[in-house]
């Protein structure tokens, strides 16, 4: 995906006094690090900012005093109550280099008649170009058997990601569901209790 652009301006005051009167200013703390610079901070437009973070893996233009900083997000601190973003990191890059990141797992296709699939990995951590990574990799698993296994090196990974995780590490199992001894026994006294009602009915039906 593209470049999304964040107007950043820069910091003075710091502690937590100054981190609630910038959210109450509809603003996000946020640090910019990385190449060997002094880290920034820099406070972010917070609807903006909230939008954008729903871009996993996203490319951030940087928009300060005149000048564009490309970076990725590292870290993200939130209200655990609330959800309210608190602070910011955001990792520098430059064009042409790679960086390792978590690329969530996508199903796609359904798997044969009668099964299930579960989802055992939901994340693998790839290697790839600091502005062009994967938001996701899709796994396919159509038509797969009971008993099928996908690991994370039969993943078709985008073109120029590398695994950096362990690749026999299991990321889907297709299994056939077997009923539980509680769900027999309650089909059981269903069919006997229809049986009986049905007997009941004949009977009635008789003498009428």
């Amino acid at each position: 995906m593209s470049e999304i652009k964040l107007a950043a301006a820069a910091r003075t005051e710091f502690g937590k006094g100054a981190a609630r009167r910038l959210r109450r200013a509809h603003q996000v703390p946020a640090v910019l690090y990385g190449h060997g610079t002094e880290p920034l901070h820099v406070a972010l437009p917070g609807h903006e900012t909230m939008l954008a973070l729903k871009h996993s893996n996203a490319l951030y233009s940087i928009e300060l005093d005149g000048t564009s900083t490309l970076a990725i997000v590292k870290d993200v601190q939130r209200d655990v109550v609330r959800q309210v973003i608190e602070h910011v990191d955001l990792l520098i890059v430059k064009k042409g280099e790679k960086v390792s990141v978590d690329v969530q797992v996508h199903i796609v296709g359904e798997s044969a008649p009668g099964t299930i699939h579960v989802v055992e990995t939901q994340n693998l951590f790839l290697e790839a170009e600091a502005t062009n990574l994967p938001q996701s990799v899709e796994v396919s698993i159509e038509g797969l058997a009971d008993g099928a296994v996908i690991t994370a090196g039969d993943v078709v990974l985008p073109e120029g990601a590398t695994l950096m995780g362990d690749p026999e590490v299991t990321v889907v199992t297709i299994s056939t569901p077997q009923a539980s001894a509680a769900d027999v026994a309650a089909d059981e006294a269903a069919s006997d209790l229809a049986a009986t009602q049905s007997a009941a009915s004949a009977a009635a039906a008789e003498k009428a």
